[in-house]
């Protein structure tokens, strides 16, 4: 069988996050809301993490909020950029985040904040983590779903139908939460949970996004992308779609941006263990007070 063909230009897709550098502050408000939300979760966990790795770490806002927990220790971050990963906290590795440069049984903490919807090969991606992590080591990540920038993608189809005869792809086919939940057991994950948050961002423009989106490093480095340079002509037309179609009071426009959060832990024989067919010692129609009929 042959290899399925890449989705994303890796390399273009680092080189623009090296051209964010220096403006990555300045657009990191739903990369600082997962950071904050993955902390939070973290603290809970009643245990310790001697070595953990945040996993595409960008400029270190994810690590900055969970190096301060105290049941972390050692801190590693990880990213294809080594210019955005200067400004991050810990040892810093530079590494594709679908080619991970860590042993097996290594580590005991994975985080990850809106990185893992840029790579190819997701489920072969989440087997290496499990591989790296020690029995009953953590992940925990968030990445971006399949209900992101719906109005962008949208708007731009119906401008290039419009003017150019057909479309091209510009938004990222991202998951769905119903898959993760079996790519994660697939990948050989105990107690695995995926849950979902919509996040409605506004803009004043729809020009307004697009900016945002260059500034993240997050803007269109699809392989099947047009190659052609954008005209000014496409562009407005998609901004006034986008208007139209979605504009709301006081003359904004809405963007969709969906989190998936993802929790896993790598087996351990001391997890709870699903019971064995049959061994119930309770009927569930007893339970409920009803008649149990057959099919």
């Amino acid at each position: 069988m042959s290899a399925a063909p890449p989705l994303f230009d890796i390399a273009l897709l680092t080189s623009r996050r090296e051209r964010a550098v220096a403006s990555a502050s300045a657009h990191d408000f739903l990369l600082k809301r997962v950071a904050e939300d993955l902390a939070e979760r973290l603290a809970i966990v009643q245990r310790r993490f001697p070595v953990a790795v945040d996993l595409g770490a960008h400029h270190g806002v994810l690590g900055r909020e969970i190096g301060r927990l105290p049941s972390v220790e050692i801190l590693i971050s990880a990213d294809p950029s080594a210019g955005l990963l200067s400004a991050a906290p810990g040892h810093h590795v530079v590494a594709r985040l679908d080619m991970l440069p860590f042993g097996d049984a290594s580590l005991d903490l994975v985080v990850s904040g809106l990185a893992l919807q840029f790579v190819d090969d997701l489920p072969g991606t989440l087997v290496q983590i499990r591989r790296a992590l020690k029995p009953d080591g953590l992940l925990l990540a968030a990445l971006l779903g399949g209900r992101t920038l719906t109005e962008l993608r949208e708007a731009w189809l119906a401008a290039e139908a419009e003017l150019l005869g057909g479309a091209s792809p510009r938004v990222a086919p991202f998951a769905d939460v119903r898959d993760l939940g079996g790519l994660l057991q697939r990948a050989g994950f105990a107690l695995p949970v995926a849950d979902s948050d919509i996040v409605t961002v506004t803009y004043e423009t729809p020009l307004a996004l697009m900016r945002d989106l260059k500034g993240m490093g997050a803007s269109n480095m699809l392989v099947e992308r047009r190659r052609t340079p954008v005209t000014r002509g496409l562009m407005l037309r998609a901004s006034e779609i986008y208007t139209e179609r979605f504009g709301i009071e006081g003359g904004r426009v809405p963007a969709t941006f969906e989190i998936l959060t993802l929790t896993a832990w790598a087996p351990h024989e001391s997890q709870q263990q699903p019971l064995k067919p049959g061994s119930a010692k309770a009927r569930l129609a007893d339970a409920l007070g009803v008649r149990e009929r057959k099919l």
